[in-house]
């Protein structure tokens, strides 16, 4: 038998495989185990605070129809997503105005990095503190907020703002707004410094303007990076929970209840329905996965032709090939 030669090359492949393995256990453990465990309890009779022998239902699919069939339910629906577009509207806005304000070469802003830092800011700070602070900013019948409308004379006197339901879903997604149009902002940034800048030197020799420039070049060549903002902050706002449930626990009258409050509610709180609970996470994982799924189609990378970015590499592959078999042909 002949011996195989060794080559001298080093495999380095099992060394990432080794590397990765503390991340995969910990995904094992703490996140596909509870979630899978999560499922189960959906479809059994898990309840109180100490529950009885847990079977599955007759009616597997019961908790699911019941949490459904729930106005509490709809109603924390209907809020998660009214708050979740009412904020990301204007921040998504803001933080491509700012991008462009930063990026732009031709405005030379001094202290870039301080005013990147301000912004960013209400992002590190807890939500605690942020709940503290605008329940502070709005009380009654003493606050900030109706000194100074009274002082500018626009308030007779106090106002409760925090008894009105427009006005509290109004704070909440003002409050999810200014935390997070900074981290919006710094991720555009990201993206568009990673276009090549020759791109751009070949849009101001051609006599394009600020405003083409970034409708004609930063935006289609950010487009991968605000498909990734729209999915963070989609999977974000549908999981909507420290700010309604600290500022007001999701008051006044549910106005400001959203469905990880309520999944919060069902399982800690009154009877521990973890079985009604963990029904409701399941219906919003998959509520999840369907839009995040249909922003993937509609914002997928497409080529000239219409055909997907994979799609149509292969079919470039395939092109190549069909052409060096023709020349192969001709030459014999």
């Amino acid at each position: 038998m002949k011996k195989k030669k060794r080559t001298g090359e080093v495999r380095y492949a099992k060394y990432g495989y080794i590397f990765s393995l503390p991340f995969v256990i910990a995904f094992l453990i703490f996140q596909l185990y509870p979630i899978l465990y999560t499922a189960f309890i959906g479809f059994t009779n898990m309840k109180g605070v100490i529950p009885p022998e847990v079977h599955v239902l007759d009616n597997p699919f019961e908790n699911f129809q019941q949490v459904l069939s729930s106005s509490t339910f709809q109603t924390a629906l209907k809020n998660t997503f009214f708050i979740w577009i009412i904020n990301f509207i204007p921040q998504i806005a803001l933080a491509l105005l700012l991008t462009a304000w930063f990026t732009d070469r031709r405005w030379k802003i001094k202290g870039q990095g301080i005013y990147k830092v301000l912004i960013y800011m209400p992002n590190i700070i807890t939500a605690a503190t942020i709940a503290i602070l605008f329940k502070a900013f709005f009380d009654y019948p003493t606050s900030p907020v109706n000194d100074i409308l009274q002082n500018i004379g626009i308030l007779k006197e106090a106002h409760n703002f925090l008894v009105s339901k427009g006005v509290a879903k109004g704070i909440v997604a003002f409050i999810q707004f200014w935390m997070w149009y900074g981290y919006t902002m710094l991720i555009l940034i990201s993206g568009v410094l990673g276009i090549n800048p020759e791109i751009f030197d070949a849009a101001e020799v051609d006599g394009a303007s600020r405003v083409q420039i970034f409708f004609k070049v930063t935006l289609p060549n950010i487009k991968t990076i605000l498909l990734f903002t729209l999915v963070t902050s989609l999977i974000g706002g549908l999981n909507m929970f420290d700010i309604p449930k600290l500022f007001l626990l999701g008051g006044p009258d549910n106005a400001t209840l959203t469905t990880s409050v309520y999944i919060y509610n069902q399982a800690f709180s009154g009877s521990y329905l973890y079985n009604r609970a963990a029904a409701a996470s399941m219906i919003m994982f998959v509520i999840i996965m369907i839009f995040s799924s249909l922003l993937f189609l509609l914002l997928r990378e497409k080529d000239a032709d219409g055909y997907g970015a994979d799609i149509s590499k292969k079919i470039k592959k395939q092109q190549k090939r069909d052409r060096k078999l023709a020349k192969k042909g001709g030459l014999a």
